[in-house]
């Protein structure tokens, strides 16, 4: 009996789990082989299926008739590329380039020539690199305290790897840090002067490394009763003067208001000031009507003394001489009013 045994198309290329770090290029392996028998016309084709599995397989490249056609998927677009010009020499491996976190997922390969068919999975898995990574202390770095050395990168796929390393002086490390040199914290008991130095922490994952210094000095602990009493009479001054400026803006006030007061009292209360010219006619007139009843033996008296009382300064300033009224007396004095008048 004879068996004839025929080769059909396979894809050569095993399946595999492809890592990457995110902004790298990916290269997905397609190879395959054809037999005599596939006659048809070559299809190539690769599908997404993303790791969130919401969206059903979907196709970002395709080779049909002698053309590529890549805009099927817009996450990838611009982004997927066949890596061989000549696609019929059995490569339909691509690249995927600038990776993204978006980008993990299950790829397939389905290579086409009727009668034979074939296809491959890969998985794509993109990494973060760890970056911006800052050591720093928790805690006083004093001698005799406690506290902890931390190595934290911004970002970084786990599982991250830590290592502790001392640049400076040949000192030993303390026992109990030892256990911590991989981890990234440190906790340090009842410091002294011999851990300072510079440390560095390098932070890994299965896609790259990123590095941090650390200078640390343990200094003596520092006059904690003197800072807090200069805190203390610090802030009680700041009081005392917050105290005065407020003290001086409320006697500012209170002048302001009282001076207002004042001005307004004396123009609505207090009348007009009399002027000098009718001071001196009413001390005039005044003067002028007691005179009508008096008599003759004692008019010259009188008149020396009453008439020397008046201040000069008001017949001086006076405008004109005051008209005297016609005196209202009896007729038996009206000779004796004559005598005045003449004298």
């Amino acid at each position: 009996v004879l068996m004839y045994f025929t080769r059909s198309l396979s894809i050569t290329t095993p399946e595999q789990m492809i890592e990457k770090a995110r902004g790298e290029t990916a290269y997905l392996p397609c190879k395959f082989t054809l037999s005599p028998e596939d006659q048809g016309p070559l299809d190539i084709e690769w599908l997404i299926s993303p790791a969130d599995n919401q969206v059903v397989d979907q196709v970002i490249i395709l080779y049909s008739g002698d053309k590529m056609y890549d805009d099927y998927y817009p996450d990838l677009k611009g982004r997927v590329h066949f890596t061989s010009n000549d696609l019929k020499s059995g490569d339909a491996s691509i690249n995927v380039t600038n990776l993204q976190l978006s980008d993990i997922g299950t790829y397939q390969c389905k290579v086409k020539k009727a009668p034979g068919v074939a296809n491959k999975k890969f998985q794509l898995v993109v990494l973060v690199k760890p970056s911006g990574t800052r050591c720093y202390v928790d805690g006083s770095e004093e001698i005799g305290n406690d506290f902890k050395l931390k190595c934290e990168p911004k970002e970084g796929s786990l599982p991250l790897q830590y290592e502790w390393q001392k640049l400076s002086d040949s000192q030993k490390l303390p026992t109990s840090w030892l256990s911590e040199m991989t981890s990234s914290v440190i906790s340090v008991k009842n410091a002294s002067s011999e851990y300072s130095g510079t440390y560095s922490c390098t932070v890994k994952n299965r896609v790259g490394s990123d590095q941090c210094l650390l200078r640390l000095n343990v200094v003596p602990p520092s006059n904690k009763a003197g800072l807090i009493a200069g805190a203390i009479i610090g802030i009680l001054l700041a009081l005392v003067l917050i105290g005065l400026i407020i003290f001086c803006c409320h006697k500012k006030r209170r002048e302001e208001k009282y001076e207002k007061e004042v001005h307004h009292d004396i123009r609505e209360d207090v009348p007009p000031p009399k002027s000098r010219t009718s001071t001196a006619r009413s001390y005039i007139g005044s003067n002028h009507s007691s005179l009508g009843s008096m008599s003759p033996s004692n008019m010259e008296g009188y008149s020396k003394t009453q008439y020397n009382q008046v201040p000069s300064e008001d017949f001086e300033r006076t405008p004109q001489s005051p008209t005297l009224p016609p005196a209202k007396v009896a007729a038996p004095n009206l000779k004796n009013t004559t005598v005045f008048r003449n004298y």
